[in-house]
Parts: structure tokens; sequence; C-alpha cells
């Protein structure tokens, strides 16, 4: 039986499910959450001003969301690979095949989660002054779930594979935590 996504838990059962004892949810899990939820704030925010981007960040919700499953999924499938016996003569390419997810769900998480944190930003500076302290939230959000999802990256990179995900990763975290950094000047 498939496990139930972690979009339809409640929110409690969704807390105690990051808290036991199991692999995923994770940290990545966790990140696309946030983003998600971060995006919501973003597009909250624009509505009360001139709602130019509300539509974007509704889709950048609807992007991030499903990444939490997908993280799940890809780890999973990560450790599955790992447990085969070291003698199996496909081991090497599952690890390998199933490293390349493990990768690509925290890339698109960053992705998605810079570009929350920007329009977000934005909204602090430009939009309703009465929701600055939300789209400010909707940035520092953003900004820790692509610093979380650029460190889970750079934890499954090995050898090659990866690298320029990983630095990609980066740069755009740090890239969020420079706009933190800036609304929390404004």
């Amino acid at each position: 039986m498939a496990e139930p996504s972690l979009l339809d838990l409640t929110v409690r059962e969704l807390l105690d499910s990051v808290a036991a004892r199991t692999p995923a949810p994770g940290g990545g899990g966790v990140a696309a959450i946030v983003t998600a939820m971060a995006a919501g704030l973003t597009a909250m925010a624009a509505r009360f001003g001139d709602g130019a981007v509300a539509g974007r960040a509704d889709e950048l919700r609807a992007t991030a969301a499903p990444l939490a499953d997908a993280d799940a999924a890809a780890y999973g499938a990560f450790l599955e690979a790992t447990r085969l016996p070291r003698d199996d003569p496909g081991r090497a390419e599952a690890v390998a095949r199933t490293r390349t997810e493990t990768i690509a769900v925290p890339a698109r998480i960053a992705d998605v989660a810079a570009e929350v944190a920007g329009l977000a930003a934005d909204l602090v500076l430009n939009g309703n002054p009465h929701l600055r302290g939300d789209a400010a939230a909707a940035v520092h959000l953003a900004a820790a779930a692509a610093a979380t999802a650029a460190e889970l990256l750079a934890a499954n990179v090995k050898g090659e594979q990866g690298v320029a995900e990983r630095d990609r990763a980066r740069e755009l975290a740090e890239a969020a935590r420079v706009l933190a950094a800036q609304v929390d000047l404004s």
C-alpha cells in the first residue's frame, strides 16, 4: 500500500510524521512544504496590493507542494538501491540512477524557493505596507527552505555527479539569504 501524500495529512499528522523515527519525510519534504507556505503568504500579500504577482506565487505554491512527496520517494528509492547486496551487478547503476533524483528534487526546491523569496522581497518594498510583515515572513521562510535544499543536495553529491546542481543551489540559497537580510533593513 502506498504511503499517503504528505499533502493529505492534517497538520498534526504531518508534524508527527516528520518527528517519527523514519527517513522520510525529512528536511527535503519540510523544505518543499515551507516553500509552498511561503508562496502562499506571498500570494496573499500580493492580493492585498495590486495582485500582480499573486498568480505566479500560486503557480510556485502548486509546484513546491508536490515536491514534498517527490523528495520522500527519491530518498526511499535511493535507500532501496543502497541496500542491494554489494555483489549485485546492478547495484552501482541503481545507486547512481536513484542518486540523480536525490539531487534533482532539492535542486528544484531551491529554484522555487529562491523565486518565491524574490517575489516576496519585492512585496516587502513595493506591496501593501500593512502586509509587509507577512511578505517578510515569506522571504525568510523561502530563504531557509532554499538553504535547506542546497545543503541536502550537497549531501547527495558524489564525485562529479551533482556538482553543478550543488553549486547552483548554493548560489540560489545565498541570493535568497541576501534578500532576507535586505528586508530586515527596509
